[in-house]
This record gives structure tokens, sequence and C-alpha cells, in this order.
């Protein structure tokens, strides 16, 4: 016997006239805002699943179908990439634009995401245009450019009272990683560490590269370590490198996504911010 479905609408802005074309398009039998901008469909027609999706986003409306008895409550880790997804910004794009080489760091790092080149050797490549910045260049980075992703600080509120654990996964440094969990009082993080040399980077990563594998098995490793099951963990991301912790984790989530990513994950987000997440499971 299937689960019953829901379908859980969302937008910045949410009109009666998009949720009356898409409950009656989807066959629901009931309809109840639980939240502001937020509508729970229940009754839904699974069959009809793909046009219902297909026309939300014409509407410009996040449209997911989730088990209708899972609560936020039922998870028990909730793992996040950085760069783009829980922040606004990609790091090592702006560290770049101290050396005057935003461009092309940038148009590397948006074919990386896209899944059209090797996630390592393109950041290889791209630390290496680093070498001689000085380490000040980071905090500047960090204190003048960097700003959570809207909803972020929401979602966390969501994850420490109902006692889901927060891992943040970063194929970017952790300069940024380690500020941001003790900024936030995140439980774990994961990243890069820049090679740094009488305060200035040497271009250089140190270590094993935490790429789309790493990600992968951190997320099993933290699963297994709080004795949790995969349909206890939900992992977000934006880029092709989080597409395998995305469909290892019981509830993937594309976050203002690449369409590779949008393409493959189970449940998308592109036009509210990372609280959307939350409101999937009210």
């Amino acid at each position: 016997m299937s689960t019953p479905q829901t379908l859980v609408l969302q937008a910045p802005t949410l009109d009666q006239a998009r949720i009356t074309e898409l409950a009656a398009l989807s066959g629901a039998s009931d309809s109840r805002s639980v939240a502001a901008n937020v509508v729970r469909l229940d009754g839904v027609d699974p069959a009809r699943r793909e046009l219902v999706l297909a026309r939300a986003e014409r509407l410009s409306v996040d449209a997911n179908y989730v088990d209708s008895a899972r609560r936020f409550a039922d998870f028990g880790l909730l793992v996040s990439d950085m760069d783009s997804t829980l922040i606004t910004i990609e790091c090592i794009d702006e560290i770049a634009d101290m050396q005057g080489l935003k461009p092309q760091v940038a148009a590397i790092t948006e074919r990386s995401m896209r899944g059209e080149l090797d996630f390592t050797e393109s950041l290889k490549a791209r630390v290496a245009l680093l070498a001689g910045l000085p380490e000040a260049a980071l905090a500047s980075v960090y204190d003048e450019r960097l700003q959570l992703m809207a909803g972020a600080r929401e979602l966390l509120a969501a994850c420490r009272e109902h006692s889901v654990k927060f891992m943040l996964v970063s194929g970017g440094f952790t300069y940024f990683t380690e500020r941001l969990k003790a900024e936030l009082n995140l439980d774990y993080c994961h990243a890069n560490q820049l090679e740094i040399v009488d305060g200035k980077l040497t271009g250089r990563v140190i270590g094993d590269i935490v790429d789309g594998a790493a990600k992968r098995r951190l997320l099993i490793a933290q699963r297994e370590a709080l004795g949790l099951s995969a349909e206890q963990v939900i992992a977000m991301g934006d880029g092709a490198n989080d597409l395998l912790m995305l469909a290892e984790a019981g509830v993937g989530v594309a976050t203002h996504a690449k369409p590779v990513v949008r393409a493959q994950a189970s449940y998308t987000l592109n036009h509210v911010g990372l609280d959307g997440i939350r409101h999937l499971f009210l």
C-alpha cells in the first residue's frame, strides 16, 4: 500500500488563484494554509505529479510531494553544502576578486557546479590562482561579503527546536566553515584547508579534497555515529558535487540549484528561502 502524499506549495507571495489552479490540477481533496505563503494539499492524485510540477514551475511556485505523516521532528540530521546554499556567495570567487581574477575563477566554478568539470581538478586550478594572496583577504571576504541565505537562521532555529543535528560539508574552505560553525553554533563541519605560509596563500590545499564522494562518506559516517536511518537525514545543496549526498539522504533538497541538480533531486526549492525545508514537514 502506497504512503499517502501531500503536495506542499510555497512561494514568496502565494495568491489564491495559483492555489486554486494547482489544487484542481493535483486532484486534491483538501487545502489548508499552515504558514505564511505555505499551503498543504491533501488527497492528491500521484498520477498527476509531473503535470503539477511543470505547471507549478511556470507559476513560480515551489511544489513538492511529501509523505503526509512526516514531520520535521522525525529527522535527526541535516547536512548542508556551504557556498550558494547556506550562504549567498561562492567564497573562492570572492577571494579571487581580491586578486582581480574573479571572472576567470567564477567561470571555472560555474562549469564545475554544472558538472562539466572534474571538481577536484577544477578546485586545484582555482586555488593555484590564489597564490601570494595575503591571509587577510579571507577575513575581508568573511566580514564584508559573506551573507547567510534567506531563511537560514529560521531553518537553524527549527533544527535546534527539534533536536536535529546540523552538519556543514563544503568543497570550500575551513577558514569559512569553522567561523560559521562558531557564529551559528553548528554541530559539525568539514571542508578543505588552504595552505598558508608566512601569512600568504601558497596556492595549494592541504590533505584530501572534500569532493562529492567525500561529502557522501561524511554524511554516512555522521548518520551512523548518531544511529540514524537514511530516512532520518535531510541533505541540501546546489551543485553537481552535492548530488551523491543528496541521493544518500532520505530527503535530498536542491536549493536554488543548477539544472543538473534540480533534474535529479527528489525535492526542489527555487523560489523560497531555506526555511522552506522546515515548511515541507509542518
